[in-house]
């Protein structure tokens, strides 16, 4: 009997590795991500906290998705998180991570708030890279790219968050 259950448990590891998430807003970040870094041989320098908590921009938006096999396994964001198919979150070349943003589509007048929690979009021309659930929401997940206005609502979060003013 101890044989089959150590036997059952090991053939579920790989799959439970698969499924694990960490909620976001559980997390407490001893700051903000705001190192600059390097993409393409350009090397990105983020805004400040200040900065961001001001920050209102009109731009094109795209989506991606960083799962695999099928969305059943993680990806990971810049922050290391887990991205599962139906999270809704967003990347951004400049904001401090993680940071919370409302997004409206100027073509539908649909709005959604998300947690900046990535880097990107890396496309010149491009503002903001959502999940493929979020652009879902917005309702132009097939279109593949609108134009969207975005504000900053608060930079980080638990006891770093710090909202706009």
């Amino acid at each position: 009997m101890c044989v089959r259950v150590c036997l059952l448990f090991a053939c579920m590891l790989p799959l439970v590795s698969c499924f694990q998430s960490v909620n976001p807003k559980e997390r407490d970040y001893p700051g903000y991500k705001m190192a600059p870094y390097t993409v393409k041989g350009q090397r990105i320098v983020p805004m400040t906290v200040d900065q961001a908590l001001h920050y209102k921009a009109v731009g094109i938006c795209s989506h991606y998705d960083e799962t695999s096999f099928f969305g059943l396994c993680s990806g990971k964001t810049a922050l290391g998180e887990d991205v599962k198919s139906y999270h809704e979150h967003a990347a951004h070349r400049t904001l401090p991570l993680p940071c919370k943003i409302r997004v409206t589509s100027c073509r539908t007048g649909r709005s959604i708030v998300l947690r900046v929690n990535d880097r990107g979009p890396f496309v010149k021309g491009r503002l903001l890279d959502i999940s493929s659930a979020a652009a879902k929401k917005l309702g132009f997940r097939e279109r593949g790219l609108d134009k969207v206005y975005v504000e900053v609502l608060s930079v980080g979060d638990g006891k770093w968050e710090r909202r706009r003013g």
